[in-house]
């Protein structure tokens, strides 16, 4: 460095620094107290002292690659040295007022008037009908329309979605508030990261309420656009746990074209006549296997989604679309078994191609009252 090249400032640091955004919060460092402190030595070294926001933090690292590339870039900066710290309890208590407000309970954001997030409570009458795998790639082609997406795993007992989305990591804690790990730039909690090995879970109703409310109001979950619920199969203590905490939330019926099966799935988005919800849509998975020679076998019969749709329709007075017939094909088991939903490792596919135009009806589905079921009597 030459003796007339300029040394940033303080400021000129603290204004880089803005640029840093936390990878749990999606907030700049600048912005949630994490910057302790900053020295420009005359030596062009420039050292930066961090507060992450708990003791091994699992993205440490990102934040310290990124620290040290935002500063790089300033003139007359030879070097960046980055000191981690951590946060005392009081500052990680301002952090949760700062981004929750100062309830002295957790409130579930997605139940207030205000909220703006679309709920979706993926639901099927039975198992086995690829549910779980509908819900990922949903999530995913809805990410990378641009969208903010959070999934809940509310499947208790057969939990399955960190596996199919790829998300491996663990939450972690700030204070009261649970961090969701992500992957494919979907935000995810299930009941699985928080047990270990393949350990069952074994819960009855009052439980299983409290795990859910957590996941939903513990969870710091940011400004989402959409979140995505992945309810077990049937109507039971989770689906009317879902309608009690998040009135507003709608429901996305998955079935087989099998009539077997369709007239189950009806039975499960028939809860929607007790609970008042919306029913989005209906969505057609593993309608047909495509053969080498271009023909259609129709191993699980056809029909079943637009029987649900029709059926749905007539119950609850409002049009209920099919929105999708999803193909059968290998690849979208195998993507999910290694964690790389199909919509992203080929998105070529029939099968990718009908469930990211279902994502995109549900993200851009207009707002408003309509085939919304109001809670009023006639007199």
């Amino acid at each position: 460095m030459t003796s007339t090249q300029q040394l940033p400032s303080v400021d000129d640091v603290h204004n880089a620094l803005k640029n840093v955004i936390d990878p749990e919060i999606k907030k700049p460092i600048t912005e949630l107290g994490m910057v302790k402190d900053v020295v420009v030595g005359e030596d062009g070294v420039v050292n930066v002292a961090i507060y992450l926001t708990i003791a091994g933090c699992p993205l440490k690292d990102t934040i310290t690659k990124d620290t040290t590339a935002a500063v790089e870039q300033l003139d007359g900066v030879r070097e960046v040295k980055v000191e981690l710290d951590v946060m005392s309890d009081e500052q990680r208590t301002e952090l949760r007022k700062s981004l929750r407000g100062d309830a002295a309970e957790p409130v579930i954001p997605f139940a207030q008037p205000g909220s703006l997030t679309r709920v979706y409570c993926v639901a099927s009458g039975k198992g086995g009908v690829g549910k779980s795998s509908v819900t990922v790639n949903l999530a995913v082609a809805m990410a990378e329309r641009g969208l903010s997406v959070g999934v809940v795993d509310a499947d208790i007992y057969g939990h399955s979605v960190p596996r199919m989305l790829g998300a491996r990591d663990k939450p972690t804690k700030v204070e009261k508030m649970i961090m969701p790990p992500q992957a494919h730039g979907v935000k995810v909690i299930s009941i699985g990261m928080f047990t270990p090995g393949n350990t069952p879970v074994v819960w009855r109703g009052p439980m299983l309420h409290r795990a859910l409310q957590q996941f939903l109001a513990d969870v710091f979950w940011g400004d989402l656009d959409i979140l995505l619920l992945d309810l077990p199969p049937g109507t039971g203590d989770i689906a009317i746990s879902v309608a009690q905490l998040i009135p507003n939330a709608e429901l996305l019926v998955v079935t087989t074209p099998q009539q077997a099966a369709a007239e189950v799935a009806e039975r499960a988005g028939a809860i929607a006549l007790q609970t008042r919800q919306r029913i989005a849509g209906v969505i057609e998975n593993m309608s047909w296997l495509e053969t080498p020679d271009g023909s259609r076998m129709e191993i699980f019969g056809s029909g079943g989604g637009q029987t649900v749709a029709d059926s749905l329709s007539k119950s609850t007075g409002a049009e209920v679309p099919l929105l999708g017939q999803v193909p059968l094909d290998p690849r979208l088991r195998e993507q999910g078994d290694i964690g790389t939903p199909l919509v992203l490792s080929e998105p070529a596919a029939p099968a990718s191609e009908v469930l990211r135009t279902a994502s995109s009806k549900l993200s851009t589905r207009a707002r408003g009252l309509a085939g919304r079921m109001l809670n009023v009597t006639p007199t």
